[in-house]
């Protein structure tokens, strides 16, 4: 219920005109966002590149209406790429296609997608596709292949959800194509007719997909794996899996959110694996914000725990 209430609330506008107004909410949003502004978030990449660790940068916003904020989102990439480029700091990028104005035109989209990637070769960079809620999940993965395949960038990913049911079909053809992939358990309210319901049998998916994608021979093909959970079990047998099949380091990563679980981050770097936090920054944290806290309950704990702090 707790979950449902937070899904519910992150696409609630009456709710986040609420949030943006009281300033302790923004300031507990920045345990898992950035800053507001790009130096914020380059200074917050510098600082984890010093300490062993990956970042890819999110600028925070989705679903524009008009052609003017797409492009400005669009622009807002490309001198993130720039800042990047001319810093020494070191990350790649994430973002959404409803962002860059998939609700208004599949070819507006792709045109701002292609100015980006563009930007990311001349730069040396990588960018991932985030997925959203299912309604996007066949346009989005369309998009990333006629980006990878029609256009030939080779420095684009996509991301899949584990709770879809159909995410088993899109990671074996994925896996197949050496594809790079991000692999999440997915933070949207889904109908029980596309998503596993249950927590465990999301739990189980997530195992049997990373075992399914991580195979030799998809890694001959080229097939990188983020693995991105907080989970201990899942990163148990994860670890146990590449183990195992003599999985090469050079296929996959963890990846892991900025602000949740710091010393597990560090057990993993330690333990000599690659790990990649993911550092959103931007003023648009609302929904992302309350992705999170529907995704782990110990984040209302820690809010909570803050308001009787002085």
């Amino acid at each position: 219920m707790l979950r449902s209430l937070f899904l519910y609330l992150s696409q609630a506008n009456w709710a986040k005109d609420l949030m943006l107004r009281i300033g302790f909410a923004r300031r507990t949003a920045h345990r898992f966002v950035a800053g507001d502004t790009l130096p914020e978030a380059i200074d917050s990449t510098r600082n984890i590149n010093q300490r062993g660790m990956l970042v890819t940068l999110d600028h925070l916003g989705e679903s524009v209406t008009d052609e003017a904020s797409a492009l400005q989102a669009a622009d807002a990439y490309l001198e993130l790429l720039e800042a990047l480029d001319g810093s020494d700091a070191e990350a790649t990028c994430s973002l959404k296609l409803t962002q860059l104005g998939l609700d208004i035109s599949e070819d507006l989209c792709l045109r701002n997608m292609r100015r980006i990637l563009e930007k990311a070769r001349t730069t040396g960079n990588h960018v991932t596709i985030d997925m959203e809620s299912s309604d996007y999940t066949d346009i989005t993965l369309q998009i990333y292949r006629t980006l990878r395949d029609e256009y030939e960038f080779d420095n684009v990913g996509i991301v899949i959800q584990a709770y879809l049911y159909r995410s088993e079909d899109d990671m074996r053809a994925l896996a197949s194509e050496g594809a790079y992939v991000r692999l999440c358990k997915g933070a949207y309210k889904e109908p029980p007719d596309r998503a596993f319901p249950d927590k465990s049998d999301v739990d189980a998916n997530f195992v049997y997909l990373t075992e399914l994608f991580l195979n030799p021979q998809a890694c001959t093909n080229g097939a990188y794996l983020g693995i991105a959970t907080h989970d201990e079990k899942m990163l148990t047998a994860s670890k146990a899996h590449v183990t195992t099949h003599n999985i090469p380091h050079e296929n996959f990563e963890f990846q892991m959110l900025y602000g949740i679980r710091g010393k597990l981050q560090e057990q993993l770097r330690d333990d000599g694996f690659k790990v990649r936090l993911y550092v959103p920054y931007g003023t648009q944290w609302y929904p992302y914000f309350m992705r999170r806290l529907a995704e782990r309950p110990a984040n209302v704990w820690f809010i909570l725990s803050n308001l009787f702090r002085r």
